[in-house]
């Protein structure tokens, strides 16, 4: 099952998207909106709303198949909410999030974070950003290869905490068991080929694929 998360970030800022690549789509507070402008189905509609009128509300209320208001004042925003929904429907889902990597930055940090939290650590290599230039995935400790993406030329590695015996191979800068005492970014990398690999034994690494 293939999920795209619409959050409110201006549309301006999303990935190409084809309507065939999803199974199932959820719109984010005014991402509901943008779903239906789009002609999506709006499968899933999450958030407090604050950022649409009541007509709007009331039309994205009608629309979605499922409805799901939250208070204004909450401890977890709009987008965590999405998040926990979905996966607490669909477990085994791969989530797309997108509308969430621009615009204001707190709300980027936010959303960059999310799959640090200990509810959400168990599906981190399920979890996704995208927008026009970059897209985010998420690794655990192991042994990975990254498939480069269309268009995508820069690879980052970003240590999101300290991770230990960091090693990058088949990619223009090499490490060899880096320790990382503290969350860094190993910015500017770039693809030598169709593929990537990495390999740390702790911490967490939000790998960017990136294109100018």
């Amino acid at each position: 099952m293939k999920v795209l998360i619409v959050a409110g970030g201006s549309s301006a800022d999303w990935p190409p998207l084809e309507k065939t690549d999803y199974d199932f789509f959820t719109g984010v507070d005014r991402g509901s909106l943008f779903i239906l402008e789009n002609n999506w189905p709006l499968d899933l509609a999450v958030g407090d709303f604050d950022s649409l009128s009541n007509q709007e509300k009331q039309l994205v209320k009608k629309e979605a198949k499922e409805f799901y208001p939250a208070q204004v004042e909450k401890d977890d925003t709009d987008t965590q909410l999405a998040l926990a929904k979905v996966l607490e429907q669909m477990p085994n889902a791969e989530i797309t999030i997108i509308g969430a990597a621009g615009g204001r930055l707190d709300h980027f940090l936010a959303n960059l974070w999310l799959p640090l939290e200990p509810r959400f650590q168990p599906f981190i290599r399920q979890i996704h950003l995208k927008n026009q230039q970059n897209t985010i995935s998420y690794y655990l400790p192991g042994e990975y290869t990254v498939y480069r993406e269309p268009e995508m030329s820069y690879l980052a590695y970003c240590c999101l905490t300290a991770v230990s015996d960091l090693t990058l191979k088949d990619s223009r800068y090499l490490l060899h068991e880096q320790q990382v005492p503290v969350p860094t970014s190993y910015a500017s990398n770039e693809f030598i080929g169709d593929t990537a690999s990495f390999t740390f034994t702790a911490g967490v690494i939000a790998v960017i694929q990136s294109k100018d």
